[in-house]
């Protein structure tokens, strides 16, 4: 987008070099420095903002928007004219990086017999033919489009591309974007960046030429127009016309703007932007639309229930301090956190970025919204809020200081965690499985637990969180068969075969996540000796040669209840027995880890030899498996 720097530059070269010659209107002409009390002639999605910001349409499809002067001109003894006006064309985007989305069918300045006439027209051509009246003699209308779709019926060059038409949609001279400098050497525009750029329409009536020329706001006019048409408009053009303009929109739209515009009927070429009240003006309507563009967001339907939860994209854009690489706290599949301070309130919190180009990016976003929303345990990361802005979702939590376990169980360079902080956060991560299980209203399927999502507070209590994943049903329902989503290692092995999670299949994650606590390494490390790659395994022939309590983590240095090591330890294999029935529920292992219930006696021979799950290579083209061994359905139209 155009800098303040630049356009401060060309407020002082053309307020040297250019004077406005009427400031009023009559007959003959007319300026806008801004709309507001304009009395334009508007119709469909056309508006004026109170800062006085012409919009002629928004994102809504198949949808036309027009603004004409109120009143005809006479063109019955000069038909010389000229006009002068900015424009700026925000489109929608895919995705951070890529190509801007279809901008619709792009805008018209017209002249035309009839403001009924228009009214008639569909959005397919500019608002201002039909398919009946395209290319009738009868019409009187002469266009300069600005178009950025190509129209093969039309005969368009491209799909960014400048035209003159007379009575029709197929442009008699037609040129892509761009305008001339040095020497001619022209420098391609892109009509749908954003950026403000300066218009240009002149015709001689004597020479019977039709110039059209455009340039970026910042630049002076060129001196060789982009179109140049000798014609004779005596022949199309009617006795009194209207001049304005008209934006349609197609599938996916844009914003159309116009900043700014002046006509003069007459030879004489009125500078639009040579005053410095003008370009103060252009500069505060640039400023919105950037403004608007930075911190704009979206709201749909659904959403409502979740008003009071709303954040607007600029607090959270200042609490992190425009998301600084400083103030990242990590990052996983779908986005980054960052940490930030709201302003208001002086509250610490984490935000969520979801990225743009991630597939399962909304599909997760709801979910999460959907259920984390409104649950309320101690054991939970509280969702706090969200955010919306264009295909950017953001989620806001309580700030978790001391950040995800998998940190203190897996890299050397935190501080230990001892047994009694250990036993305690599986002990609250239990209870808030328990909470989702049987407590809440519906039954919440979290389907991701696993170190790196239970988080510590302050006071290292474990809270689980990131429930993007997550699935909830009606109690006595029966869970409907979905894609395979989880993480490798924490997948319960019938899973992979029905695609039906259940309670029991968040019971195997929680398993495994026992015995990465008590052992203090990940559930695969490859590089291990073959008997110690799956920890499951490790510890079952632990347990047979009698020696169990070797394989606790080392950097606990034998101090912990040894009673309590082998709970954990053995319950650990309890939970991820590839039967899921004789896997325990939350409730009794909440119960176990309280030490109110003993566990069933049980063998090392009677414990399940793998839990891991194995992909065939068949089934792994079915899935993207990423280097956290996420696995998440490559195909979205599955259900949850």
């Amino acid at each position: 987008m155009i800098s303040m720097l630049k356009l401060l530059h060309f407020l002082l070269i053309s307020s040297v070099f250019q004077k406005v010659l009427s400031y009023g209107q009559d007959q003959s002409h007319f300026i806008y420095h801004g709309f507001s009390g304009s009395n334009l002639n508007l119709s469909g999605l056309a508006i004026v903002h109170p800062n006085g910001l012409l919009q002629l349409s928004n994102i809504s499809s198949l949808e036309v928007g027009r603004a004409f002067f109120p009143l005809p001109f006479k063109f019955n003894k000069s038909l010389s004219f000229s006009t002068n006006f900015v424009f700026a064309i925000d489109p929608q985007t895919h995705a951070v990086g890529k190509t801007p989305a279809n901008g619709g069918h792009g805008f018209v300045f017209a002249l035309l017999p009839s403001l009924e006439f228009a009214s008639g027209s569909s959005t397919e051509y500019f608002g201002i033919f039909n398919k009946k009246t395209d290319d009738l003699s009868s019409n009187h209308i002469i266009a300069v489009e600005f178009d950025t779709i190509e129209t093969v019926d039309s005969l368009d060059i491209d799909s960014n591309h400048v035209g003159i038409d007379v009575n029709s949609l197929t442009s008699i001279v037609s040129a892509p974007a761009a305008y001339f400098r040095d020497h001619e050497e022209s420098k391609n525009l892109m009509l749908i960046s954003g950026d403000p750029m300066k218009v240009w329409i002149d015709y001689d009536q004597v020479e019977m030429i039709l110039n059209v020329t455009i340039a970026p706001l910042v630049s002076i006019r060129p001196e060789k127009p982009l179109l140049s048409k000798n014609i004779d408009l005596s022949l199309f053009v009617s006795d009194s016309m209207y001049v304005g303009f008209s934006a349609s929109t197609g599938s996916m739209a844009s914003y159309h703007y116009i900043l700014g515009w002046s006509f003069n009927k007459g030879i004489v070429i009125i500078a639009l932007a040579g005053t410095s009240v003008m370009l103060f003006l252009i500069i505060v309507a640039v400023c919105i639309i950037q403004r608007k563009k930075k911190f704009g967001e979206l709201r749909e339907d659904w959403e409502k229930e979740y008003g009071p939860q709303r954040f607007s994209y600029k607090d959270l854009y200042k609490a992190t301090k425009g998301f600084k690489d400083k103030e990242l706290l990590g990052f996983g599949g779908f986005g980054k956190v960052y940490k930030g301070v709201l302003q208001s309130s002086n509250t610490q919190i984490a935000v969520k970025k979801f990225s743009h180009d991630s597939q399962q990016g909304m599909k997760e976003f709801i979910a999460e919204i959907a259920s984390m929303g409104r649950l309320s345990h101690r054991n939970l990361v509280q969702l706090i809020g969200y955010c919306r802005r264009k295909r950017e979702l953001l989620l806001v939590y309580d700030y978790m200081p001391n950040g995800s376990l998998d940190r203190f169980l897996f890299q050397n360079d935190t501080p230990n965690l001892n047994w009694v902080q250990r036993y305690q956060i599986l002990k609250g991560v239990a209870s808030a499985l328990f909470y989702l299980h049987e407590e809440w209203e519906h039954i919440v399927l979290h389907r991701d637990v696993k170190a790196s999502n239970v988080m510590l507070d302050a006071d290292l209590n474990g809270r689980l969180g990131d429930f993007g994943l997550a699935k909830f049903h009606e109690r006595g329902s029966i869970p409907e068969t979905t894609c395979v989503v989880g993480t490798i290692g924490y997948l319960a092995p019938e899973v992979s075969r029905t695609g039906r999670v259940t309670t029991s299949s968040d019971v195997f994650a929680f398993g495994t996540l026992m015995l990465e606590v008590a052992c203090g390494r990940k559930t695969i490390e490859p590089y291990r000796p073959a008997g110690e790659v799956i920890l499951a395994d490790w510890v079952v022939e632990c347990w047979k040669k009698g020696v169990i309590l070797e394989i606790s983590d080392s950097k606990l240095n034998g101090k912990y209840m040894v009673e309590e090591m082998e709970l954990v330890l053995k319950l650990g294999l309890l939970c991820t027995h590839t039967t899921p029935t004789a896997r325990p529920t939350m409730r009794q292992v909440v119960q176990y880890l309280d030490r109110k219930v003993a566990v069933p006696e049980i063998s090392p021979d009677n414990t399940p030899r793998t839990g891991l799950v194995m992909l065939n290579q068949q089934a792994s083209q079915d899935f993207i498996i990423s280097n956290e061994y996420s696995i998440t359905a490559s195909v979205l139209n599955f259900g949850r």
